[in-house]
């Protein structure tokens, strides 16, 4: 696994964690991860409570085949061509609670980020972070993966009043933690420095009362993957450790992204970058799938596997025993990925997949 390239495909909490193994390799070792395409994300959803809300309503989660959101609605999309919409008022008792601190709709940490808000139907917004994320989406236009043309004036200003609204709606959240004596340190600014001494001595159990126990843990399973001893596991809830931390071992604190994240200077008005840095922003289609919202992530996926830019690839597909709850798993098989295309909108501990590889400790 060590001498592997992944890119893998998440919401902007799993592009977090991801950038994080990447600003601390000298901590936790090289990371495998070599394309982040991130999802655009407003809140995800607790698997169990929105199963029960389904059987509510007399429907039952085996016969969905798609579910998207849509204009304000949590729609579903049942066998027998039959369909079931879901206010997304409603759908909200079942948000999971560490979604209402996020200050990151357009996933700002990836390579590309993609989402349908700010195109036309049957299109993509795709956002072009970095160089290797620009190289990504050229070469797979010109070989025919992708097509695009320029993302709209009205519809950018769309996607920036979105991004804005869950920023300005979580940051009062987190102010009203912060006000009733709950530590919330995502996005927090501290410079590197100062973060490497903060969290020294953060173990495993400083984790859990920083993150886990407030409801703040996103079940992304980095934690899992940077344990040494293999002694942090998420079975089917939240982090739990199974053993005794080594002494000075707090990587599993090191590489959550819940807990700080550095930055080189705070962020006094953080309605001027809605998106994060970019380098361009376009429309996007693949001619060859007919996916949701373009099928874009997927024809990125398979091009990069195409083109030995990854010799696998990360993607969350459905648990055969439990309809529509997600499972993330690696694979270089381009059915595999064709198979899983469509949004799961529930934690999914996608680094869990990755695990197997050895640690040192700052």
């Amino acid at each position: 696994m060590e001498n592997k390239k992944i890119a893998i495909i998440g919401t902007p909490c799993h592009m977090t964690a991801a950038a994080k193994m990447d600003m601390f390799t000298n901590f936790l070792g090289e990371s495998t991860v070599n394309i982040k395409i991130g999802l655009f994300c407003m809140e995800n959803f607790s698997y169990s409570y929105m199963k029960q809300l389904l059987e509510n309503y007399g429907y039952d989660m085996k016969d969905v085949v798609e579910c998207r959101v849509e204009k304000d609605n949590l729609w579903f999309y049942l066998t027998e061509d039959r369909m079931f919409k879901l206010p997304l008022k409603e759908a909200k008792s079942c948000m999971r609670k560490n979604c209402q601190i996020c200050m990151d709709f357009t996933s700002e940490q990836s390579d590309i980020s993609v989402g349908s808000v700010g195109s036309p139907d049957g299109w993509s917004t795709i956002i072009l972070r970095t160089e290797k994320g620009l190289k990504l989406l050229k070469n797979a236009e010109k070989d025919g993966y992708i097509k695009t043309k320029n993302l709209k004036p009205n519809g950018l200003k769309i996607l920036e009043n979105l991004a804005n609204k869950k920023k300005m709606k979580n940051k009062e959240e987190i102010m009203k933690r912060e006000h009733s004596g709950r530590p919330v340190l995502y996005q927090r600014y501290i410079p590197l420095d100062d973060f490497a001494n903060e969290v020294r001595e953060c173990q495993f159990e400083d984790l859990k009362g920083d993150v886990v126990d407030i409801g703040s843990c996103v079940l992304c399973g980095a934690c899992v993957l940077v344990c040494p001893e293999d002694i942090v596991k998420i079975e089917d809830r939240k982090p739990q450790l199974k053993g005794k931390c080594p002494q000075d071992c707090n990587l599993c604190y090191v590489a959550c992204p819940r807990t700080y994240i550095p930055k080189d200077e705070p962020i006094l008005d953080i309605s001027k970058k809605p998106l994060g840095n970019y380098q361009k922003i376009v429309s996007a289609q693949a001619p060859k799938i007919k996916g949701q919202d373009g099928g874009v992530a997927t024809a990125l996926l398979n091009y990069a596997l195409s083109k030995k830019m990854a010799d696998e690839v990360m993607v969350v597909d459905k648990k055969r025993d439990q309809p529509w709850k997600p499972e993330a798993k690696l694979t270089s098989n381009v059915a595999d990925v064709l198979s899983a295309s469509g949004t799961k909108y529930s934690a999914c501990p996608i680094f869990k997949s990755l695990k197997n590889r050895e640690s040192g400790g700052i």
